[in-house]
Formats: structure tokens, C-alpha cells, sequence
């Protein structure tokens, strides 16, 4: 078994004892940071940071260095797959992620095939290897994907959508195709976290962001299944220790108990979902991870520290907590203040766990 001088995370998540209630931020490594915009500045643009190992270890490295953080994050882009399957990524200033050639023919959809983890995102292979070596046993790392479906919602869109027009338009007119995209990419998602935690990822996430947008008929047939193939597919155990595995369905509050019977070891709830309800309504079957709003980081420390508390003590005694916002942490967050949630979560939850 790897020595790891701070495993409190991934026993939380396995719902096994802690002293205190382990701590990670959704996109903890980013703009809020000033040593984060610095890097990304030497690098030119979000891609290139991503595609270079040395600079994502780099960022994946600046939080913990600041924060008493419990996990690292793999830093890269829940795209990467759809990019190496041909789609042609870029990120307009702005406009955030686009793909040059979005799927709508029939043709482009049956010739779509899952990328080589090794191959065309060989960088993201590295990248993991080089922040395992470079955390050296301190926390665990986290590595990720989008999810199936939330990655088939941009390569059918093209972009981020708020209607979902051209996506909802396949599911419901031409679900056979659409069931391809998810058949294939589901695949994809499965290879690319095993090479992962072969690279060293000691835990794994897939990021359902647009799963919560669908009717619970569809979600229950065009994205839960296809996370649950994936979670039965991974990797197990390595290096002497289980593997633990997270989904997060943002907006999918009202799917908690089919999401908690996929096969995962824990569920990630946004902050529309009371996480004391959570855990009457899961029982024992998971782990939960959340939920704080990320806007209350915009509040004074104290402010902050009172909802902190005010969610560990919906959560009440005991281990299976992980706590987190409910999606990724804004640019416009002050970084001390991100300093005030730690120590509040830290110190207030210690005595949850006697």
C-alpha cells in the first residue's frame, strides 16, 4: 500500500472513520487565484495549459500550497475527450468552449470512435503522473471526466447551450443516434479514468454538469445508466487501496436515490439539496459530497463560517462526509476567504467525529 500522510479523504469517502471532515473545492485551481492567472498567462491560453504537464502540475499544485486542501485535483478540461475524438476544441475570449466541428450528420455519428488514452491525450496521462510525483504522499489526487452525457450536450450543441435545442432534438427524434454518442463516449470515459488511476489518480469523478436539465424519464435513460457502465468498468483497487468513485449530477437533487444505487462510493449535491435530507434518504449506501453555495464566498469570513457550520451540522456525527461547494468556486472569490471555509470546516466538524 502507497503511504499517503493524509488519507482522510478517500477513508470519508469509503465512509470509514476520520478525526474531521475532509475538504476539496470544485475548480479549486483557477482564476480566483493570482499565482493561477500568472501560469496561465506564461502559457498563453487555457488549452496550452492544459496540453502542458509541467504547467497543469504546476496550478494543480498552487491551492494546496495556500490552503490546507485534503485532496488535489487533476487540472485539465472535461472536454478533452470530445477534442481528441476530432471535434476541434477551442475557447473563444468570452464565449468560453466551442468545437469547430459539432456532431449533426448521421454519418459523423456512426464513424465516431473512443480515443486511445495513451494516444491523443497522452498529456493528460502525463500531467497525472507528474502532480502524483510531486505531491510525494501528501493528500490523495483526484482525476476526472465529464460525464457521457454532459460531454454528448457540447459535441451535439457545439457550445454551452441554455435551451439544448439541437441535443434535445436528437434524444427525443433520433434516440438511436444519440444512444451511439453515449455508447462511444461512455467507452471513452471508462478508458480514460482507468489510465488515470493507472497514472496514479487515487480517486475518481465524473461531472454530470447538464444531467439535472433533463426530465427524470430521460435522465433515467440517456445519462444514469451510461455513469453506471462506467463505474462498473473502473478499476477497482491499486497500490493496496480501493479506488473510490464520485458522481455529480448538478440539479439531479431529486434522483438521489437512483443516483446512489449506480455503483458509486459517493454522490456530489449542489446546494438546492439539504445534506442532512441527503443522508436520511441514502442511508449508508454513499458517501456525500457538498454542498456549499459557491456565491457565499463572497460574504465576511464569519458569514462564510456560519454556513459552514450550519452544513456540517445538517450533516451531524459520523464519517461520509466530504465537504465541497455545490459547483466550482467563482473567479470573483477572494482568496482569504476561501482560508476562513477551511479553518471553519476544519475545526467545526472534529466534533462529529469522536
Amino acid at each position: 500500500m502507497s503511504t499517503l500522510l493524509n488519507d482522510t479523504f478517500l477513508r470519508a469517502l469509503l465512509r470509514q472513520p476520520t478525526d474531521y471532515t475532509p475538504l476539496w473545492l470544485m475548480r479549486q485551481a483557477g482564476r480566483y487565484l493570482p499565482e493561477y492567472c500568472a501560469t496561465r498567462a506564461r502559457a498563453g491560453d487555457f488549452l496550452s495549459l492544459c496540453k502542458s504537464p509541467d504547467m497543469a502540475c504546476e496550478v494543480t499544485l498552487q491551492p494546496l500550497a495556500r490552503y490546507d486542501l485534503d485532496a488535489a485535483i487533476l487540472f485539465s478540461d472535461i472536454l478533452t475527450i470530445p477534442d481528441a475524438m476530432g471535434l476541434g476544441l477551442y475557447f473563444s475570449t468570452g464565449e468560453g468552449p466551442r468545437f469547430e466541428r459539432p456532431l449533426r450528420d448521421e454519418w459523423e455519428i456512426r464513424n465516431l470512435t473512443a480515443p486511445d488514452p495513451h494516444g491523443h491525450l497522452r498529456y493528460v496521462i502525463d500531467a497525472v503522473s507528474e502532480i502524483r510525483r510531486a505531491l510525494d504522499g501528501s493528500v490523495p489526487l483526484i482525476g476526472f471526466s465529464g460525464s457521457p452525457f454532459t460531454l454528448a450536450c457540447y459535441m451535439v450543441e457545439g457550445s454551452g447551450s441554455d435551451t439544448y435545442a439541437e441535443t434535445k432534438k436528437m434524444l427525443y427524434g433520433r434516440p438511436d443516434l444519440f444512444h451511439h454518442i453515449l455508447d462511444v463516449t461512455a467507452t471513452a470515459v471508462t478508458n480514460y479514468l482507468n489510465a488515470q488511476i493507472e497514472a496514479g489518480a487515487q480517486a475518481v469523478m465524473v461531472f454530470d454538469s447538464w444531467g439535472g436539465m433533463l426530465s427524470q424519464a430521460a435522465y433515467l435513460e440517456f445519462s444514469l445508466p451510461y455513469m453506471a457502465r462506467i463505474m462498473n468498468g473502473l478499476t477497482r483497487e491499486r497500490e493496496g487501496r480501493i479506488v473510490p468513485r464520485i458522481v455529480f449530477t448538478k440539479g439531479g437533487g431529486q434522483w438521489l436515490e437512483y443516483i446512489a444505487g449506480c455503483g458509486c462510493d459517493a454522490v456530489g449535491l449542489d446546494w438546492t439539496t439539504d445534506i442532512g435530507d441527503a443522508r436520511r434518504r441514502v442511508g449508508d449506501r454513499v458517501a456525500l459530497q457538498g454542498n456549499m453555495d459557491p456565491s457565499v464566498l463572497f460574504a465576511p469570513p464569519e458569514a462564510i463560517a456560519t454556513e459552514a457550520r450550519r452544513i456540517l451540522d445538517s450533516y451531524g456525527t459520523g464519517t461520509g462526509h466530504v465537504f465541497n461547494l455545490g459547483h466550482g468556486i467563482s473567479q470573483f472569490t477572494p482568496p482569504d476567504h476561501v482560508s476562513a471555509l477551511v479553518e471553519a470546516v476544519h475545526q467545526h466538524s472534529r466534533q462529529y467525529h469522536r
